[in-house]
């Protein structure tokens, strides 16, 4: 029994411990390229996507691209049509291509080295030749696209009946290409408006400068190069973390020209030197030294595009009266710059606190409830109980915080609940859930273990499962955002990296301070009631919600993954259940040797569905609902343009506070109704997995988390940030607001 305990104990942990360190592998690997990429090496667009033409028959063209390496075509940019109305065309047949979620246009489906498109018609007995108009575009991986390509092919038809000359040969339509710019771009140099060279490098392209204006302001200068031209929503701003005193403010942008992109629809750009006040928020009125660090976008006028760009400038701020100190403007998070460090930490408490009511949290809670009862003999076992219980909270928190802050700062926009994006998490948080509700059932026991490590989980625990307990709870509390959470967790993102771990310990003092209590006052211990035979009743009863917990984590697997998914997880489940059960009965065997080696070769087996998840592709995007739009960069500014008031809804799978929100008002007839006598247009964005132009979202209105609501109003303006915790009065006020 107690070697039972140890080796089982250890293995939860190391699966976790491993599983986590794979995730985290992967998401760093999965991050955008922010690197410089040098243009020169680019090849020209016509021999990066080589184009030819096939006369199979009369009535049969085929196109073929040959792509160089390290290129590819997207298929839905691609198309071929006639020109002569002689030649009756049906739409072009392309072979499935590579899914791929793609930064400039989603998911999309692309092609590497080769494609072939087939267009059929019927061509009229009179014609002889015809000119076909053939589109495409493609990008580099190094991260640059080629704009859009337009090629005009005359092909020679052969006679009805007859075989094409040459039928299968190539019939090559190179353009004709009059400059080096040409050449890299396909298109005419007379066309590029002036751009008569290769693409610059993005420093000079871009160019960059900031200076310190008045205590509480900065002066931004972008000079884009003639030729090219700067995103102005694709640009934003930060302050290094150890200057958490100071957070910018709402640039002020001067009035931008309106563009239809290629890449993200209409969108506002600036052609040339553009100056942007910043206001800073302050804190205090000393001098300091400040690092801001900038990303921004930007093109080529009919050329490449660049990847996001990033600038750093160390900038001297003067001291600031006191009459200033404070910026007089509106925040980029106003959530996360009007408060102060106490102020956030109080939240963060408080939020905490609140954790132990969400439905994710409690099955573990009324495990540390059912032990402080059992201990409830001596106060100094339950003091030792609380205390071991809240430091595998709080170190939980801690560690969580670290990772999250220390991805954020390399360069991925991840907050609350990230980890809960990968489905080899998932699995594993599925297998953990199950393996304590067999334990609370009785097929197995954590027993004491190796070199001595605690007593049983459930009973009369010790430092190690108290410990443990508390890691649980955090795990299981990831998927949940509380009220007060959403500002103390802004509040940590934008600090310095001492004062966002403060944050986090103070959610997990929070999270465990019930038992705290419960072991520091007396009088709250007594309110317990006395140990008895009720309590292997209550233990067993209590494998249920764990039952149910790892269901919701297969339902998460199967909206991430699809159907195999769940096969793979249930297959594994089925694998630890035989190796747990395998493994208490060798304890009672006489061949205990045997037994518990066919149990460990179970339980290796149930690892092996692991692999299998993390390999298999990501799931298309889902339809939205009937009346809801899908959430894009590009629809959403198209409906800014319009001027429509859009109310846009960022949710997942596993958020459960998500999911509360749609129950109690996102799914109600109040609502329909409301948007619907608003003109609103309800955008909804699926998180439940990873999704590059989501977070850009997130990113944008420095949000840590899910769910994140926006209503923009009617006739274009920011939008409003509504609570996480949402009701119908909420959304009717804002809809009221935003119709004005």
């Amino acid at each position: 029994m107690n070697g039972l305990h140890g080796a089982t104990l250890k293995t939860a942990r190391a699966t976790v411990a491993f599983s986590t360190a794979i995730a985290l592998f992967l998401l760093i690997l999965a991050a955008p390229c922010a690197r410089a990429v040098d243009e020169s090496d680019l090849l020209p667009v016509d021999q990066a996507f080589a184009l030819n033409a096939k006369v199979i028959d009369r009535n049969t063209i085929a196109f073929d691209w040959t792509i160089a390496k390290g290129y590819y075509l997207y298929r839905e940019r691609m198309g071929a049509m006639p020109v002569d109305a002689a030649f009756k065309a049906d739409p072009v047949h392309l072979p499935e291509g590579i899914h791929k979620h793609d930064p400039f246009f989603g998911n999309v489906q692309i092609y590497h080295d080769h494609v072939t498109a087939t267009l059929t018609g019927i061509a009229a007995n009179t014609v002889g030749a015809a000119n076909f108009i053939v589109k495409y575009q493609g990008c580099a991986d190094a991260g640059v696209c080629y704009p859009p390509q337009k090629r005009t092919l005359h092909l020679i038809l052969p006679a009805q009946g007859a075989t094409a000359p040459g039928a299968g040969n190539t019939v090559a339509n190179p353009p004709a290409i009059t400059s080096p710019l040409a050449a890299l771009t396909g298109h005419n140099t007379a066309k590029l408006a002036g751009v008569d060279t290769l693409p610059l490098p993005s420093e000079q392209a871009f160019g960059f400068e900031a200076i310190v204006d008045t205590p509480n302001s900065l002066l931004l200068r972008f000079t884009p190069a003639k030729g090219y031209y700067l995103y102005r929503d694709k640009t934003s701003f930060a302050i290094d973390g150890s200057e958490a005193t100071v957070q910018p403010g709402r640039p002020q942008w001067p009035p931008a020209q309106q563009r239809h992109d290629e890449h993200f629809g209409d969108v506002a750009v600036y052609t040339d030197l553009v100056e942007v006040p910043l206001p800073l928020l302050r804190q205090g009125a000393g001098a300091q030294r400040i690092t801001l660090n900038v990303v921004m976008q930007g093109c080529q006028i009919d050329g490449i595009c660049y990847p996001p760009m990033r600038r750093s400038v160390a900038l001297d701020l003067p001291a600031a009266d006191s009459t200033t100190a404070i910026a007089p403007s509106t925040p980029i998070n106003d959530s996360a710059s009007r408060i102060s460090l106490l102020a956030a930490l109080l939240l963060a408490i408080v939020g905490g606190l609140i954790l132990n009511l969400m439905p994710c949290v409690l099955p573990v809670l009324s495990l540390k409830a059912l032990s402080l009862v059992q201990s409830g003999e001596t106060r100094s076992k339950a003091r030792k109980h609380a205390l071991w219980y809240s430091a595998g909270v709080m170190v939980s928190f801690a560690a969580l915080g670290g990772i999250a802050i220390g991805l954020r700062q390399a360069g991925l926009a991840l907050g609350w609940g990230f980890q809960l994006q990968q489905p080899l998490v998932i699995a594993t948080l599925a297998y953990l859930m199950l393996a304590v509700g067999l334990a609370l059932s009785g097929v197995y026991q954590f027993g004491a273990g190796v070199a001595g490590v605690g007593q049983k989980l459930t009973e009369h625990s010790g430092p190690a499962g108290d410990f443990f307990t508390g890691v649980l709870a955090v795990v299981v509390a990831s998927p949940c955002t509380a009220p007060f959470m959403g500002p103390a967790l802004a509040y940590a993102f934008a600090a310095s990296t001492a004062m966002a771990i403060a944050v986090f310990l103070a959610l997990g003092l929070g999270l465990a301070l019930p038992f705290l209590l419960i072991g520091f006052v007396p009088a709250l211990a007594s309110r317990l009631p006395k140990p008895g035979a009720w309590m292997e009743t209550l233990k067993q009863v209590l494998a249920f919600p764990m039952y149910l917990t790892a269901a919701w984590m297969v339902s998460i697997l199967a909206a991430q993954r699809g159907s195999d998914a769940v096969l793979y997880v249930l297959t594994g489940a089925v694998a630890l259940a035989l190796g747990v059960w395998l493994w208490e009965r060798g304890r009672y065997s006489t061949r205990q040797h045997t037994v518990r080696a066919v149990a460990v070769l179970a339980l290796l087996v149930a690892a092996l569905p692991l692999v299998a998840i993390e390999r298999l592709p990501t799931l298309a995007a889902r339809a939205p609902e009937q009346g809801n739009v899908a959430y894009s960069a590009a629809k959403l500014a198209e409906l800014r343009s319009k001027g429509e008031i859009v109310f846009v809804d960022i949710t997942a799978d596993w958020c459960i506070t998500c999911k509360a929100n749609e129950r109690a008002v996102l799914s109600r007839p109040a609502f329909v109704d409301a948007m619907r006598k608003a003109g609103a247009v309800y955008m909804v964005g699926d998180y439940t997995d990873v999704d590059q132009p989501i977070t850009d979202f997130l990113s944008e209105h420095q949000a840590v988390g899910i769910p994140l609501y926006v209503m923009y109003p009617r006739g274009g303006g920011e939008g409003e940030v509504l609570p996480n915790i949402l009701t119908q009065s909420i959304v009717d006020d804002a809809l009221l607001r935003a119709s004005k």
